[in-house]
């Protein structure tokens, strides 16, 4: 029940923040489709904590502000090698052990690697996650491992 609440909750906020309607009808729409969004998740049974992950969003969301940090640190340091007249560029693939255990925190982990330029990740089988870097810093920032102990899915094993 208490994901079913969370998911009703998110859902209108996301509606509200996404619209930015205040009129009672659209208010009254949105409303409705929020309740008819959560009826369906309820009817195809996919409202679990995997896929709403209420024990992790005060972490989440640290982790996601770090995310967005790490993102932009990488943008710039893209743009200096696109800009510099000999660029950096030693691609390489790295193999690294991971921590992560639960499908969610691999996924988490594969996706923030991804998301940071420079690295895109290949593959992940087991506890290991192979990455392609752009060069030999983009490589070491993803061997000193700092996004797989910073991932909050590590500590609960959902698989």
């Amino acid at each position: 029940m208490k994901h079913m609440t969370g998911l009703l909750f998110f859902l209108a906020l996301l509606w509200w923040v996404l619209s930015g309607y205040t009129t009672p009808l659209l208010i009254s729409l949105g409303i409705v489709s929020v309740l008819f969004a959560a009826f369906l998740a309820y009817r195809m049974d996919v409202v679990d904590e995997e896929s709403h992950p209420l024990h992790l969003s005060v972490k989440l969301i640290r982790y996601w502000l770090y995310l967005l940090w790490q993102i932009v640190i990488s943008n710039i340091k893209m743009v200096k090698i696109i800009l510099s007249p000999n660029p950096d560029i030693d691609p390489r693939i790295v193999s690294v052990q991971i921590r992560q255990s639960s499908q969610l925190g691999k996924v988490v982990l594969g996706n923030s690697v991804t998301l940071t330029p420079g690295t895109v990740t290949l593959k992940i089988e087991d506890s290991r996650i192979e990455v392609h870097a752009l060069n030999q810093e983009s490589a070491q920032g993803v061997e000193q491992g700092t996004f797989d102990e910073r991932v909050p899915a590590r500590v609960e094993d959902q698989s």
